[in-house]
């Protein structure tokens, strides 16, 4: 099993990019899809028309959401930390997931940034 490691910086208050990863309504603008998400340990969350699900297992408000995170071809859970730490109102976003199929990881990794923490930079950085 494989790791992915990714960082971002994002130009905008670390309040702001918190609430476009946990705010159901904001991750919709901001995917193009209906989610199922908020930011309280234990609940489940499906994104991407539940082409994405898991459940959050350990959150600090604006610090660290921690996710079992599965998809239909996962055989188990793969394990995602988002670690978040704010400087001069630039928002560092550290990614890692942990548990990937070897076959997987760069189409995970290129998901990342393609479909996921990209398209909430983007979007984060323009409002």
């Amino acid at each position: 099993m494989k790791s992915i490691k990714q960082s971002y910086k994002i130009k905008a208050p670390i309040a702001r990019v918190w609430q476009a990863l946990v705010n159901p309504n904001i991750i919709a603008e901001w995917s193009g899809s209906p989610a199922q998400m908020d930011d309280k340990e234990g609940t489940e969350f499906k994104l991407w028309g539940n082409e994405i699900y898991g459940k959050n297992t350990k959150i600090i408000p604006e610090k660290l959401l921690e996710q079992d995170w599965s998809d239909s071809s996962f055989a188990e859970p793969s394990f995602v930390r988002l670690e978040l730490s704010e400087q001069d109102s630039i928002t560092t976003i550290n990614l890692v997931q942990d548990n990937l199929a070897d076959d997987r990881v760069d189409d995970i990794s290129d998901g990342w940034r393609v479909y996921y923490l990209g398209p909430l930079k983007e979007f984060v950085e323009k409002i």
